[in-house]
């Protein structure tokens, strides 16, 4: 998966430009410089000679934009253990655990603001990037970034579509909070969920937060979606069988139900729906399908939102021409002129919060357009909600192409 493997050379650029400062973390100087655009979340930057013990402190405080629906998202964590199936990354560990953020549409001015993050899952994404206290990006400014998702908020009364989120490889759940609070606000039960083992921290049930088994080895990458596929279909189990694992599980339309992913994430969305019906639309926000589907495996409705690399005859476009070839239902492939890898996640915002060099493409516009493009999908497929923003280009959206 050769976009992948970019990307997860990025995604160390990443979170390590959100926290090193070379693309897409927190940059670990307090003086920013140039560096290669960050293609994957909360990464590995190389040392910045520039950097100096005496480097003055800088500061950061991170705000994720406010939701843009009618409700407010409420937010409660959930640990899930899969008695069935050992964890594939780290068998002598036990049952596949795991750590998924539920949001929902609740009733504004109820419940207290989420952080981010748990401090454990900020420590390690501040450890694995050796950040120095110079950076201003430390366990309790990454875990105090403002989401505008809030804990024991009361829901609202009704039964909401689910949406299943999947970040890219090495990013913890936590980089499409944006997005996720989003959909909430407009109607949809949101699952983040965090993918134990493959990205810098989950904080489980017990309290400890797990290391990355896998992270910088590119012969796992291949195995993750089908990985993420059972991960994801135990979860839906759970969370509308019988007993469930979630108090709120009631506010689920167990008949409505969506997937969207970043990167390898949006691989595993298409992985699903082949492996799980129960998943009737898919979002793959640019990575490449790993395998691509082929001729009827996927019949449902499924959008493709990337960058100018996955548009026809682009650098890493392969993939998405042989999916665009097979997918036999709804479909639409939309690609965002200047966008980059982490425009489609909460990363690039974050960077250039942090101080950051960022891509000329405004990560605002990035949030924004996944945001507008991922919910009118999802009302059109879910809800049955037709939206003018999918029947072709916008003025207001003039970045967004329409393939082929």
């Amino acid at each position: 998966m050769k976009r992948n493997r970019r990307i997860s050379a990025v995604a160390s650029l990443t979170l390590a430009a959100l926290v090193t400062g070379t693309g897409a973390g927190f940059a670990a100087t307090t003086t920013p410089v140039a560096a290669p655009v960050a293609t994957h979340a909360f990464a590995t930057a190389p040392a910045t000679p520039t950097a100096s013990a005496t480097a003055p402190t800088r500061s950061f405080h991170g705000a994720l934009p406010a939701p843009s629906g009618p409700y407010a998202a409420g937010e409660e964590v959930i640990h899930l253990t899969d008695a069935g199936r050992l964890d594939p990354w780290v068998p002598s560990s036990g049952p596949r655990q795991l750590t998924v953020t539920m949001l929902y549409p609740a009733v504004p001015g109820t419940g207290t603001p989420a952080p981010y993050m748990t401090l454990g899952e900020a420590a390690g994404i501040v450890q694995r990037q050796n950040l120095p206290a110079s950076s201003g990006v430390t366990a309790q400014t990454l875990a105090g970034v403002t989401t505008h998702a809030f804990d024991g908020a009361r829901p609202q009364r009704g039964r909401y579509p689910l949406v299943v989120l999947s970040p890219a490889y090495e990013d913890p759940r936590i980089t499409l909070t944006a997005l996720a609070t989003d959909l909430a606000s407009h109607g949809y039960v949101v699952a983040l969920v965090g993918d134990t083992y493959e990205d810098s921290g989950e904080t489980l049930a017990d309290g400890r937060t797990t290391p990355c088994a896998i992270c910088g080895d590119p012969t796992r990458i291949d195995s993750i979606p089908a990985g993420r596929a059972l991960d994801v279909s135990f979860l839906i189990d759970r969370l509308t069988h019988g007993n469930t694992a979630w108090r709120l599980a009631h506010l689920i339309d167990k008949h409505e139900i969506g997937m969207a992913g970043h990167s390898i994430g949006g691989a595993s969305a298409a992985a699903t729906m082949i492996a799980d019906p129960r998943v009737r639309a898919g979002v793959n926000m640019d990575g490449a399908f790993k395998p691509a589907p082929v001729p009827g495996q996927i019949d449902r409705p499924f959008l493709m939102l990337g960058t100018a690399d996955n548009q026809p005859g682009g650098g890493s476009a392969t993939t998405w021409e042989q999916a665009w070839a097979a997918l036999g239902g709804y479909k639409k492939w939309l690609t965002v002129t200047g966008a980059d890898h982490f425009s489609f996640s909460d990363l690039d915002l974050l960077h250039e919060q942090a101080g950051f060099p960022t891509p000329p493409f405004s990560p605002e516009r990035g949030v924004a357009i996944t945001r507008a493009y991922v919910t009118a999908f999802f009302d059109r497929t879910l809800k049955g909600i037709p939206s003018p923003l999918l029947d072709g280009p916008s003025p207001d959206n003039p970045e967004v192409l329409f393939q082929p």
